[in-house]
């Protein structure tokens, strides 16, 4: 296991330095934030972005993420000028040597939450979701005053969005993901890249729209529609946890045992209700999430790729990006070090 940290490059107010800093932590997730989705990332500014990395005493591990257009999800005329595009920018990948990309296939709402700071009984604020209070976001007024949200539409352009996906069904949806990936899967193998596909965060639809990424028979699906092994997952023990009906450990050991993970994001979450959580501290006394379980069954079935704490609470005054402080992903981070290295030393006892 490569314990890695998720970085936002120039945008993050948490320096290179500081990350090395965390023990254990050998390797950075990043991307180019500052390209138009849709558009071929230059080789040149990912190199530099690899030796800024470098520089600092890391490796540039995973990229996370190369943004999927929404004209491809909607299988819209201009898709093969877009998947062309992504596939040039899975070669530059290639080319200077970073081994996964992390990415997914939500239609228009990336990861979603309803309250970016809810208090937990120790004082901390985390990010949570309520499915009821979701539902009472007026869209009319474009996605600005949704938390979590990071990519802003305005109302014409959200209005148009949301129209295009009403007839959209689960099949369709999964025949443009098709469609992508037995385009994109050969460019990525063939430039030593993982391709490592987000279950859908949260795993159910949002205002109606389809979400199909949400659990083993999806990962499995998924998996098989091209098999080659630079088509994987990410597991995300957050994302897929919050529906009771995931079996985490099991899905951990039968992905891993395929060789199709390649990519781990660890936290905990606690369900507060029916399609309702709020994210906890990582260790497994504090959530709904058997961490031990997980990292048990990955290290048991020879996973050996990038991990990483995943969102983290607000905890010792910190501001900043909500989920993506230094402290608390610091904490996740040497817990998950410390449970993997006590899980190793079973070899030697």
């Amino acid at each position: 296991m490569e314990l890695t940290f998720r970085w936002f490059g120039n945008e993050d107010p948490i320096p290179l330095d500081y990350v090395r800093q965390i023990p254990g932590v050998r390797g950075v997730v990043s991307a180019l934030y500052d390209f138009p989705i849709g558009e071929p990332w230059p080789r040149d500014e990912l190199a530099q972005l690899a030796e800024r990395i470098e520089a600092a005493g890391m490796r540039f591990a995973v990229v996370e993420s190369i943004p999927v257009h929404e004209d491809i999800k909607l299988g819209r005329p201009s898709r093969d000028r877009l998947i062309d595009n992504y596939a040039l920018s899975v070669r530059s990948m290639g080319e200077v040597g970073i081994p996964v990309l992390c990415y997914n296939f939500m239609p228009v709402f990336d990861w979603m939450r309803t309250d970016l700071d809810t208090r937990l009984p120790d004082g901390s604020t985390a990010l949570s979701y309520d499915d009821d209070t979701l539902s009472r976001f007026d869209l009319s007024q474009g996605t600005g005053e949704l938390p979590g949200w990071a990519k802003a539409y305005d109302p014409a352009a959200l209005t148009g969005l949301l129209a295009a996906y009403s007839s959209m069904d689960v099949e369709h949806l999964w025949d443009n993901l098709a469609y992508f990936l037995e385009r994109v899967v050969p460019v990525a193998d063939s430039a030593g890249v993982r391709m490592a596909i987000h279950p859908d965060d949260p795993p159910w639809p949002i205002f109606g729209i389809p979400r199909i990424i949400t659990n083993a028979a999806a990962l499995d699906r998924v998996v098989g529609i091209v098999d080659s092994p630079a088509n994987g997952i990410t597991f995300c023990t957050g994302s897929l946890g919050v529906d009771p009906l995931n079996d985490l450990p099991r899905m951990a050991r039968d992905f891993a045992e395929m060789g199709r993970i390649h990519f781990a994001h660890c936290r905990n979450i606690r369900r507060t209700g029916n399609r309702k959580f709020v994210e906890t501290p990582h260790p497994s006394e504090y959530g709904d999430v058997d961490m031990r379980a997980v990292l048990t069954a990955l290290r048991d079935s020879g996973f050996s790729g990038p991990m990483r704490s995943d969102h983290g609470r607000r905890i010792w005054g910190e501001r900043g990006r909500p989920g993506y402080g230094l402290y608390d992903r610091a904490l996740g981070a040497t817990y998950l070090h410390g449970l993997w290295e006590g899980l190793s030393s079973r070899e030697n006892t």
